[in-house]
């Protein structure tokens, strides 16, 4: 069992910056390949960017490369995601996803991981 816990979302004028970070529990972190997700209503939950399990992998969307920067703390069981150059199409639910298996090129996919934050709101106002 993992828990995975978000925070760090808001309200910020386009062009802005903000810092999300995802806590992880009860489970050896340093094991688990992570992953950032958004959605908006009615529409599927979309990969925004993942981290291998060692650190020494990171995958972006297309729509967030060169501005949104993932990385990892294994002492602090920890994964941030840096937004900087924020758009109002980036207004989301951001969510934290865990993979239990330790894989070097994490999936894009939600249906691969097996663990989820709660969410949290991201609003870049025009």
């Amino acid at each position: 069992q993992v828990e995975l816990v978000e925070s760090g979302g808001g309200l910020v004028q386009a062009g802005g910056s903000l810092r999300l970070s995802c806590g992880a529990s009860g489970r050896t972190f340093r094991t688990l390949a992570m992953a950032w997700f958004r959605q908006i209503p009615a529409a599927e939950r979309e990969f925004v960017a993942a981290i291998s399990w060692s650190g020494g992998g990171t995958f972006y969307a297309d729509s967030v490369k060169g501005r949104f920067t993932i990385s990892r703390d294994n002492a602090k069981n920890t994964v941030d995601l840096q937004m900087n150059s924020l758009k109002p199409e980036d207004t989301a639910v951001y969510y934290c996803a865990a993979d239990i298996q330790s894989v070097d090129l994490p999936s894009e996919s939600p249906i691969e991981y097996d663990y989820w934050g709660q969410g949290t709101q991201v609003t870049v106002s025009s």
